[in-house]
């Protein structure tokens, strides 16, 4: 069955060829000449997104995203500029556009954009499904609800690898990291149990960050960080409400593996013990591994000097962004979260 999209927009030649061009990639279209008839579709129709001119007389494509998000709140929005707007699709991004689109558009970035919009639409319909078959079936037998959440975190983990630049090694790695943190805090067997799947669903959000600042080799602008940063509020949202132990567990370890202990993290300044447990191991998991690893902008340390940037500082790490606690764990476990890099790499054929 097709996907439907609603596209909208005022510039008929716009509109005839954006739809042309998805109706013969492989979507079913809805056309709209304005935001009124679009609300109007959206209602009567059921559209996976929406990809909008944020530019209209009568509604501005922010308007309409405003509108759209009041009835849907979860519904992805592509908007379409000029780049005499891009400050207006910036603006947008802050408020809740999943992407947006340069004119003249080229038709590859376009349908990239798209399909990605799509994937993500499609996830979190997976996890709402997830969500409504949980409550139905959890009078049944508790190994097939074991079985089936399992199911859906790991799905949920693979879509996380699929849309991050970081690989699924570097996902697995971070749930044993924080296995043995746990282990070595004493904590009971259903915490180590639950925060080594709910710990790999740390970036989850970044599935909603548009590709030109996620997959951006150089340093980030300051508003390019702002849209970054926003992963952490994605995830939880994109997590939250769940019944399930490991699902309520993963979203705060989304919203709060980037808060530091000593109150400079984000996305709410959150410090000390305030910061809940998982979030405080979570946040030495990920940047012992960040270290170890290669990215487009920067060289992989060796152990030791990651050892030492995590305990000394560097400037930018410093000891007391984390948990003192947790800390002397992670120095007692050191050997073994070298082990783990070196055992756990991706295999490439």
């Amino acid at each position: 069955m097709k996907k439907s999209l609603l596209v909208v927009d005022d510039d008929p030649y716009v509109l005839e060829s954006v739809s042309a061009l998805l109706t013969e990639y492989k979507y079913s279209v809805i056309s709209c000449n304005s935001g009124e008839k679009a609300v109007k579709e959206l209602l009567n129709n059921k559209s996976v997104l929406v990809l909008t001119d944020i530019k209209m007389p009568s509604m501005s494509g922010i308007e309409l995203l405003e509108k759209i998000h009041s009835i849907y709140p979860k519904m992805p929005v592509i908007l379409m500029t000029g780049y005499a707007e891009l400050d207006l699709a910036i603006d947008a991004i802050k408020r809740g556009a999943f992407d947006f689109i340069t004119k003249p558009y080229n038709a590859d970035h376009l349908l990239h954009t798209v399909d990605k919009a799509v994937r993500y639409s499609e996830l979190l319909k997976v996890e709402e499904d997830y969500k409504q078959r949980l409550e139905q079936t959890v009078k049944q037998q508790t190994q097939e609800i074991f079985n089936l959440s399992r199911e859906v975190i790991n799905r949920l983990t693979a879509v996380a690898e699929f849309r991050d630049t970081d690989t699924g090694a570097h996902i697995s790695r971070i749930g044993l990291y924080a296995n043995k943190i746990a282990e070595a805090l004493g904590m009971p067997i259903y915490f180590v149990d639950a925060i080594t799947y709910a710990s790999s669903l740390h970036d989850i959000g970044k599935i909603g960050i548009p590709d030109n600042i996620l997959l951006k080799p150089g340093s980030l602008t300051s508003d390019e960080f702002e849209i970054m940063k926003s992963h952490t509020t994605i995830g939880h949202n994109i997590l939250a409400g769940s019944t399930h132990s490991i699902l309520k567990m993963a979203s705060t370890v989304a919203l709060t593996h980037h808060e530091r202990w000593d109150g400079s993290g984000y996305p709410r300044g959150m410090k000390g013990e305030d910061i809940p447990l998982e979030g405080r191991i979570a946040i030495i998991c990920d940047q012992y591994d960040a270290l170890m690893s290669s990215r487009p902008y920067k060289l992989a340390l060796m152990h030791a000097e990651a050892f030492k940037v995590i305990t000394e500082g560097d400037g930018r790490t410093m000891p007391e962004h984390f948990d003192p606690d947790v800390m002397h764990a992670f120095k007692s476990l050191a050997q073994t979260f070298k082990e783990i890099f070196v055992e756990h790499q991706d295999i490439h054929c």
